[in-house]
């Protein structure tokens, strides 16, 4: 520790450089036993690491392989379920193949704000993975320099993308006609949908599923109630839907919209799954401890963030197989919150 209290930082391989005054790839190769290197040129530098105290690292080991260890996940939220999820897949995969992991954070869906921060990210060298959940990642996506190795977390996409599109999802379409089908089995006459906000203009593959679910058994369509992301907007809609007492159905976006439907409906005097049946999207970890606890469609997005990081890696690691777009299977998990609707139905 110095005088100012504060920790000296380890000695870089920067460090050594200056002080030897050499370049930076003069050191690499110094340390990686390389002949090209004058043996004056050598000694100065093995003289500048004894002083230094400075220890090979895996920076050092990327400079010597010219190949930069490192991925960059570009994300506008580190804290939804599904986006934390699938960060920490990404950095699971990545600490077991000795990759170092960096986070760019989309402030903004504003073109100037999005180029700066994937110009960071390609500045940082290595690969990068865009969750595109939202405008800003969508965007990202876009905004990738052709020749930089990336890799999209998406919607379900409309249709298989080309094999010029690494892109990794999980079937929401699929989740969501499950989740729907299980609820018009109990005997509802139809389900209400409240809608995350989608990552483009088009419809989403949740209100797909659901509508398709709808068509199928002849069931009314509801106007999807749009909403955001978190219990507040889960709250608002659910104090909208629990007036009409025809809707003894609903289906959430995520988790944490059905939290705030469950409020919403307690609050209302109306009893869940007495009066009305509620389904979330996701299987976050609260769920199967909420009271009355819910069904949902379990997604694995750890598994999801693990498969964007084998295919970068397969770009990054030649000798690497690259695998063809991976997409999470969902799980319909059945808890308390659904049943038969009431029998006044």
């Amino acid at each position: 520790m110095n005088v100012t209290g504060h920790t000296r930082r380890p000695a870089s391989i920067r460090d050594v450089a200056t002080a030897a005054g050499v370049s930076y790839q003069t050191v690499s190769r110094v340390i990686n036993g390389h002949p090209s290197v004058r043996p004056s040129t050598r000694e100065r530098v093995l003289a500048a690491i004894e002083e230094l105290g400075f220890r090979r690292n895996a920076t050092a080991l990327a400079l010597a392989s010219g190949r930069t260890r490192a991925v960059t996940v570009l994300t506008a939220n580190t804290t939804h379920y599904g986006y934390a999820s699938i960060l920490q897949g990404i950095e699971e995969a990545a600490r077991a193949a000795s990759y170092a992991v960096g986070i760019g954070v989309l402030e903004s869906a504003e073109d100037a704000a999005v180029a700066a921060e994937v110009q960071r990210a390609a500045d940082a060298g290595g690969g990068i993975v865009v969750i595109a959940y939202d405008p800003a990642g969508v965007r990202a996506l876009e905004a990738v320099p052709a020749g930089l190795p990336v890799v999209g977390v998406v919607e379900t996409p409309a249709s298989p993308p080309g094999g010029d599109r690494p892109w990794v999802w999980t079937d929401d379409r699929e989740a969501a006609y499950q989740a729907t089908s299980h609820l018009l089995s109990l005997g509802h006459e139809t389900v209400h949908y409240v809608a995350i906000p989608s990552s483009t203009r088009r419809t989403s593959a949740r209100t797909s599923g659901w509508r398709q679910a709808l068509k199928e058994a002849g069931a009314p369509e509801p106007r999807p109630v749009q909403s955001s992301w978190g219990p507040a907007g889960g709250h608002a809609a659910g104090l909208k839907l629990a007036k009409d007492q025809s809707v003894t159905a609903i289906l959430c976006g995520n988790d944490d919209l059905a939290l705030g439907v469950l409020r919403a409906l307690h609050e209302s005097g109306r009893s869940v799954p007495g009066e009305v049946s509620v389904a979330g999207f996701d299987d976050a970890p609260h769920s199967a401890f909420l009271t009355p606890s819910l069904t949902t469609v379990r997604l694995d997005f750890t598994g999801l963030g693990r498969s964007a990081f084998a295919l970068l890696h397969g770009a990054l690691e030649e000798s690497a197989p690259v695998a063809p777009h991976p997409v999470s299977v969902p799980e319909l998990v059945v808890r308390e919150s659904s049943g038969p609707p009431p029998a006044d139905a």
